[in-house]
């Protein structure tokens, strides 16, 4: 008769070591609240050292210009100023938070999981990608808003005269280059529908071209470029590697963002420098 498998008592967990053991009180209180402490007196510091520019009581029939969004949506709104608004303002972020709510999905290794800089090359990758996303993000911004062909201009003599002037911004496209007048009336169907309105029944192929292709295909054609770059020069070997890239990128092209629409876009939204920003009154009634 067969004997029936005895069972192995399980085994009993050991205690953790102390110096593993992080406490509520008072490791994580008390750091919080120095950390609380500091940045108290260093707003007393400021208020106290520099005046708040605050400006006249609010008038609903008169809008300053600029007129700015609060500051955690002012990279939304520098982004409404380079592309399609819807694109700008629901598209491109619904599906930024969708990327970042599947990068744990998409980073299945469960090593080192919850450690800063906690895989090779981890660092220089968060410092590749962060300074691209940057550095892009500035040049992009700048020659949009027509000052890189401004400072090539004018600081390294360069003149293309008409031969470039398509490349001034992206705008430029649409209006310098010879488009053919059929391009500009593309029918979406040949049968006479009406679906959205009259508005939506011919295609702008250079406006869709300015407003929506060409900034798609940076947002898409860049990060892809640079884990392909990165890749084939031996830096990334695995997707937590990727992930680190394109959240560093992020960053850096959100800080940017943030930046330029806080302090570098004065009346009109144009690009200045900080110490040129003024605000004046609107035309009243506009808003």
């Amino acid at each position: 008769m067969a004997t029936a498998a005895v069972a192995r008592p399980a085994a009993k967990p050991q205690p953790r070591a102390r110096d593993e053991e992080v406490l509520v009180w008072p490791d994580l209180v008390f750091i919080e609240f120095i950390a609380a402490m500091v940045f108290t007196l260093a707003l007393f510091l400021l208020s106290f050292l520099m005046n708040a520019p605050l400006l006249d009581q609010a008038n609903a029939d008169v809008t300053p210009n600029p007129s700015k969004a609060p500051w955690y949506l002012l990279n939304l709104q520098e982004l409404l100023l380079h592309m399609n608004a819807a694109l700008a303002g629901v598209i491109v972020p619904t599906i930024w938070l969708v990327i970042m709510g599947a990068f744990p999905y998409f980073d299945r290794d469960n090593d080192g999981q919850g450690v800063w800089f906690g895989t090779e090359n981890s660092i220089k990758l968060s410092i590749i990608g962060g300074l691209v996303g940057i550095v892009g993000t500035w040049f992009l911004i700048l020659w949009d808003s027509g000052k890189l062909a401004f400072f090539l201009n004018d600081w390294f003599g360069f003149s293309g005269g008409d031969t470039f002037r398509f490349l001034e911004n992206v705008r430029s496209i649409q209006t310098q280059l010879p488009w053919p007048e059929w391009s500009r009336e593309i029918t979406y169907s040949p049968w006479n529908i009406v679906i959205i309105g009259e508005d939506f029944q011919n295609l702008d192929f250079p406006g869709w071209l300015v407003e929506q292709g060409i900034p798609t295909g940076v947002m898409v054609a860049f990060p892809s470029l640079l884990i392909f770059a990165l890749w084939r020069a031996g830096m990334i070997f695995t997707r937590r590697d990727a992930v680190i890239v394109l959240f560093s990128g992020f960053v850096g092209a959100y800080l940017v963002l943030t930046v330029v629409g806080t302090a570098f876009r004065g009346q009109g939204q144009e690009l200045v420098f900080p110490w040129q920003l003024k605000v004046s009154e609107g035309i009243p009634g506009q808003h």
